[in-house]
């Protein structure tokens, strides 16, 4: 059995907004509110955002959002993984799930901010083949964080 099963779903459930809020003040603890880029609920119900839920015993245990650059690229926000889940490759299935869907979507690139006191996050996009890049879009140059991209496989 999977440590658990990926699905596209609403993120406005009461299970998703309490990720959601350990996921801010996880950030909160890290870095200053400047550099912190979170999207908030409203945002990734938006057309072009493809939201993911990781299920474990019928518990959201972790989420992330694909969202459409209008580029041809699309953009990761709001990955995160409950901590009493972590361990069990939740992530790891979040961001294939994610790639799966970007090909499907036709996006030629996945990029992504991340901070630098995150390595377990730095560990998993590199692992996956994501590679460091200068800042994207509306980001601007921050010591505090890391921008990286992977180009998408397409769907065959």
């Amino acid at each position: 059995m999977p440590a658990a099963t990926i699905a596209l779903e609403s993120p406005r459930q009461a299970q998703v907004v309490r990720l959601l809020e350990l996921s801010d003040a996880y950030a909160a603890s890290l870095y200053p509110a400047e550099s912190n880029h979170m999207v908030d609920l409203s945002s990734l119900e938006q057309p072009g955002v493809s939201f993911f839920v990781a299920r474990r015993d019928d518990n959201i245990v972790g989420c992330c959002a694909l969202v459409e650059a209008g580029d041809g690229t699309a953009e990761i926000k709001r990955m995160f993984v409950d901590p009493q889940a972590r361990g069990l490759k939740v992530g790891k299935l979040l961001l294939q799930a994610l790639e799966a869907r970007a090909g499907e979507l036709g996006y030629t690139a996945i990029r992504l901010e991340t901070g630098i006191y995150q390595p377990e996050a730095i560990g998993l996009y590199k692992a996956a083949g994501y590679v460091e890049r200068p800042p994207f879009g509306d980001y601007q140059a921050d010591p505090l964080s890391l921008f990286m991209e992977k180009p998408v496989r397409q769907a065959e």
